[in-house]
């Protein structure tokens, strides 16, 4: 099954060593990014069939992300540069514990927008899954898309992986406005995967048992919650499955989520989205997502 990955793609600039403050960065070094598209390579490089609906700016660093992109075998006919945009690139600095700050100059979203024209239906139509996260649905153009994609891949029995892939800057600091949207992503949803605090901001639950619960009610039909190093919860009607989390001298955490999600898109795809293939890939995709933790960027 191929699976249709609908978001941003951009250029994450990484100072490779720990810093208080963007201030103190002295050098940086280019990576992939956006959770999209980092989950499309990392699935691909498992052998799974992907295609990434989308777009960056026609520019150098857009040519640079092609490229890499079709290096890695993600399918591009969803994916074009869009004239007059510039390519989103994220200045990252990391602190002694591996957290990122981000400076975002460019909308990778807005890129991916126009550069899709409207075709982000026809892909639908055209792939046997689809993929989206919350990035574009904090404005009303790229929402109203989302959404009729959404109801397509509904309408046609399309399994439908949502990360909600909380970012409250997107959403001016508004919790309850991110919720809200996310939220009505959540029925039908074959998979809805989180992490801790998006679970909370979801459902209001505080523990992820509870969470899982709650979104297991709200419509979803599988859910993940992870919680970093604690590992991951699976849960379903009828299943319950966990895995402890794998231990990591990490240096970034950017990324290891989209890395965790490449894992699971990758034993959907190869499973025709067979829901067993969940708890055979977490142990995989936590082992991949600390491993990630050890790089500088997600994907190298």
């Amino acid at each position: 099954m191929r699976t249709l990955c609908f978001g941003e793609a951009i250029v994450d600039l990484i100072c490779q060593r720990p810093v208080s403050s963007l201030a103190e960065a002295d050098a940086f070094v280019a990576h992939s990014g956006g959770v999209v598209c980092n989950a499309a390579v990392t699935a691909a490089r498992l052998g799974a069939a992907v295609s990434l609906a989308g777009g960056a700016g026609d520019d150098h660093w857009g040519a640079w992300l092609h490229d890499r992109l079709t290096v890695e075998h993600v399918d591009l006919r969803w994916f074009a540069l869009a004239d007059g945009l510039r390519t989103a690139l994220a200045f990252v600095t990391l602190d002694e514990h591996g957290e990122p700050h981000y400076e975002l100059y460019g909308d990778g979203v807005a890129a991916a927008i126009s550069a899709l024209d409207e075709r982000l239906l026809e892909g639908v139509d055209a792939c046997d899954a689809l993929l989206f996260t919350s990035n574009t649905l904090a404005g009303a153009p790229e929402a109203a898309l989302t959404l009729a994609a959404r109801e397509r891949a509904l309408e046609l029995g399309r399994p439908i992986v949502f990360d909600p892939n909380l970012r409250l800057g997107r959403w001016d600091q508004s919790p309850g406005r991110a919720a809200a949207a996310a939220g009505q992503c959540v029925p039908g949803a074959f998979l809805v995967k989180c992490n801790r605090y998006e679970a909370r901001v979801l459902t209001g639950e505080s523990e992820p048992e509870a969470a899982a619960a709650s979104l297991l009610a709200a419509g979803a039909q599988h859910v993940i919650v992870t919680d970093g190093a604690a590992g991951a919860i699976l849960r379903a009607k009828g299943l319950r499955h966990e895995i402890a989390g794998r231990p990591a001298r990490a240096v970034s955490t950017t990324g290891a989520g989209d890395v965790f999600l490449g894992v699971l898109l990758a034993h959907l795809g190869k499973t025709d989205f067979y829901p067993p293939a969940l708890a055979a890939a977490l142990p995989e995709a936590a082992e991949e997502a600390a491993r990630a933790c050890e790089r500088w960027g997600a994907l190298e």
